[in-house]
């Protein structure tokens, strides 16, 4: 009777360590299945973002992956060459594009843009210190009634964009108005 207790034990211990081997492959099983849910989910979001023109007809992730790889080097390629074009048009226009920003960064001149809209006319007046009530005063001089006004603040620049009602266009000389507006202090 005295062997029977002991292999009871033993048998519970195998039984023991038979559920924690089964609760470990188990954790082991469910852990895979979510890593393959989320790479399933990855792959599909990266899919998604690829023009069809580069997934059509390719079902495996090798090839997803192969393909998305080939779109990133597509963007690339377009942006040197695109980087590239404006380059030589900077060339053409002979100014570097470094040197352009640099030089608006250190103009202190006014800029102005008349140009027809649905109510009468758009001026967009670019100054350093200019009042504005003075530009409200030459434009008023000139027989322009402004409707609306919205004035921003730029890299240390006033930015006015004017909308006036001109009642006939022919009687307004546009040259003229950009002459007095360019020439404020």
């Amino acid at each position: 009777m005295a062997d029977f207790p002991e292999k009871g034990r033993k048998r519970r211990k195998e039984v023991r360590v038979g559920n924690e081997e089964n609760i470990e492959k188990i954790m082991h099983r469910e852990i895979e299945k979510q890593r393959r849910q989320e790479m399933a989910s990855l792959y599909a979001s990266l899919r998604s973002l690829l023009p069809l023109e580069f997934i059509q007809g390719r079902r495996s992730t090798s090839d997803q992956l192969n393909e998305a790889v080939n779109y990133i080097n597509h963007l690339q390629r377009n942006i040197k060459d695109m980087s590239s074009k404006r380059d030589d048009l900077m060339l053409m226009s002979g100014q570097s594009f470094e040197s352009r920003n640099e030089q608006s960064r250190n103009d202190n001149s006014n800029h102005v843009v008349i140009r027809p809209c649905l109510v009468g006319v758009e001026i967009v007046f670019s100054v350093l210190q200019t009042p504005l009530s003075s530009v409200l005063h030459v434009i008023s001089e000139h027989g322009l009634c402004v409707l609306s006004c919205i004035s921003s603040h730029v890299n240390g620049r006033f930015i006015h964009t004017l909308q006036a009602e001109v009642n006939d266009l022919a009687f307004v000389d546009f040259a003229e108005l950009e002459l007095y507006l360019l020439r404020l202090p």
